[in-house]
């Protein structure tokens, strides 16, 4: 059985620190907005399932935005 890497040989790899620390920071680009859209709503709207609805549609948004931040970021040159 043959295994075909995907991977480019020329381009340098991330280390670990630098993985984690870059995934850390799109997690938390993604993680906090959602948060404070659903904790903001439920306090404006006092309705648990409007707050749930609009955090995750904020959540939804930003990981739109958290996937074209990790294709910028997380490749070394």
């Amino acid at each position: 059985m043959k295994i075909i890497l995907l991977s480019d040989a020329t381009k340098s790899k991330l280390s670990i620190s630098e993985i984690v620390l870059k995934g850390s920071i799109i997690s938390i680009i993604m993680t906090v907005p959602s948060l404070s859209a659903f904790l903001l709503s439920w306090v404006i709207f006092d309705d648990f399932m409007t707050a749930l609805i609009l955090g995750g549609i904020i959540h939804f948004i930003a990981m739109g935005f958290g996937l074209k931040i990790s294709k910028k970021i997380l490749i070394k040159k």
